[in-house]
């Protein structure tokens, strides 16, 4: 599975990129996704995904595919 960006929730803070380590989050104009291919969901990084923990938006924005 993977992490996906809601993009009518997401206010494009950007704090979810710099969390991310598996480096799966890019940004085009202002707009935030997650590359489904490379998203581990933090597996063995983190209890839960980074880029939830430090969003703003929280699970409202950053939802499991």
């Amino acid at each position: 599975m993977a992490m996906k960006i809601i993009a009518d929730e997401c206010t494009a803070c950007g704090d979810c990129k710099p969390a991310c380590p598996s480096k799966s989050i890019t940004e085009k104009s202002g707009i935030f996704r997650i590359n489904a291919d490379t998203c581990t969901e933090c597996e063995g990084d983190a209890d839960s995904p980074q880029c939830v923990a430090v969003c703003p938006g929280g699970d409202n924005c950053i939802v499991y595919l």
